[in-house]
């Protein structure tokens, strides 16, 4: 049984979140367990948020819970979860931690490309540790030259040179690593013989450094960290992959589960949001005036709310066809993390607003969420390169209708007419 976090003798319960029908007992339980991190997350996100990071201690009982990677499959320690019971799980931390969230995000990041493209000793050796909490996982894929352009990293995985010794050296430097200050182990993104490459690199190998960054704009608890590595020597074996498939395949196996999950954690804060503005609007007056009465500030909270009831209905499309198989919702996954992100930060914008002063404060939470949904808006390619992508879908579609040729491109995206 998965273990819950101290939150008192008092402590009440939320609800949990919703389980796809059919879904055994520990996606139930994990559900709730869910639910209780939330609870327990709501008034101490602000403190982590302020001093700059998440507690190991609760790191480690996060990463104890089984939450993380939970929908790797059983044989390798996961509890199977479906799409959908993964997004609602990752909605509700969301609107709470975004710290948390991110947490969830990179080890199933690393764990989805291993568990896609690994070789089964690779799955039988990383898996289990990495859904079990025994190790928490780092994605280090963007560099000073190469934010979005991953095409151009310039970090080098080369052949050891020393006869009978199956090695790679990997020298290079990343910028941004979501828990890079205290990851155990890291999916590293570089070229070897001039091909993208994929490898693990073990954290506490000759060579590894780390430069925590403190007080960026958003994401403050999630501890962050640039990282050097300076001709760092590891086996062979943790390549991942052929060299030459290390962007395609098993990085952008990560980044699609990656914007999955930062979809669902936006929804979380666009709805958190919501909340907030609300119920401060509904009991908040001004003079005699009660604050919900103004049609500017009914006009805020409508548009939020109708914003982030969309997004959630593009992150339950995605997760139905992510259901298939490893490889389908990707077009989905692509527009839910764009319109999600969207809405948290026009939603927590907007309650900010309706909060006035309150939203200001160090306590706010969609004062914290306003800061952390701008980086929602950037990680996991950015608003812009998301638009380019969606709209060359759309022509490629309709331009081959208009041609006649009409050729098979995949899944259509939602709203797209047969």
């Amino acid at each position: 049984m998965p273990r819950v976090p101290e939150s008192g003798p008092d402590a009440t319960t939320t609800d949990p979140p919703p389980v796809e029908p059919g879904e055994s007992a520990e996606s139930v339980d994990l559900s709730r367990v869910a639910a209780d991190f939330a609870a327990g997350a709501h008034d101490r996100a602000s403190r982590w948020d302020q001093d700059g990071g998440l507690p190991d201690s609760v790191r480690k009982e996060f990463a104890a819970s089984g939450l993380l990677a939970a929908d790797l499959p059983q044989r390798y320690g996961g509890a199977g979860l479906h799409p959908l019971t993964l997004g609602e799980i990752t909605a509700r931390i969301g609107g709470e931690c975004s710290a948390l969230r991110g947490l969830l995000t990179v080890q199933g990041m690393v764990a989805a490309a291993l568990l896609r493209w690994g070789t089964e000793a690779q799955r039988a050796e990383w898996l289990p540790r990495l859904a079990g909490g025994e190790l928490t996982a780092g994605f280090a894929a963007t560099e000073q030259g190469a934010g979005s352009a991953l095409g151009s990293v310039e970090t080098r995985i080369e052949a050891s040179g020393r006869p009978g010794h199956q090695e790679v050296v990997v020298s290079g430097r990343k910028r941004w690593v979501t828990f890079g200050a205290v990851a155990d182990v890291f999916l590293v993104l570089g070229t070897y013989e001039g091909k993208p490459a994929a490898v693990l690199v073990d954290a506490d190998r000759a060579g590894v450094e780390r430069e925590p960054v403190n007080g960026q704009l958003g994401m403050r608890a999630a501890r962050i960290a640039h990282l050097s590595f300076d001709g760092v020597r590891v086996p062979r074996r943790q390549l991942v992959a052929p060299p030459g498939l290390g962007l395609s395949h098993v990085v952008g196996t990560a980044l699609d589960h990656g914007r999955f999950t930062v979809a669902w954690g936006c929804v979380g804060m666009a709805e958190a949001c919501v909340e907030d503005a609300a119920t401060y609007a509904a009991v908040r007056r001004q003079g005699d005036i009660p604050l919900a009465d103004h049609q500017l500030v009914r006009s805020l909270l409508a548009r939020a709310a109708v914003d982030a009831a969309g997004a959630r209905e593009l992150a339950r499309r995605a997760a139905e066809a992510r259901a298939s198989g490893p490889g389908h919702g990707v077009p989905e996954t692509l527009m839910a993390k764009y319109a999600a992100a969207s809405a948290a930060a026009t939603g927590s914008r907007d309650a900010v607003q309706v909060l006035g002063s309150a939203g200001c404060a160090p306590d706010s939470r969609a004062g914290r969420h306003f800061r952390d949904a701008k980086v929602m808006e950037i990680i996991e390619g950015a608003q812009q390169v998301s638009e380019l992508h969606i709209a060359e879908r759309l022509l490629r579609r309709f331009g081959d209708a208009a041609r006649g040729t009409d050729r098979t491109v995949g899944p259509r995206l939602p709203g797209e007419s047969p």
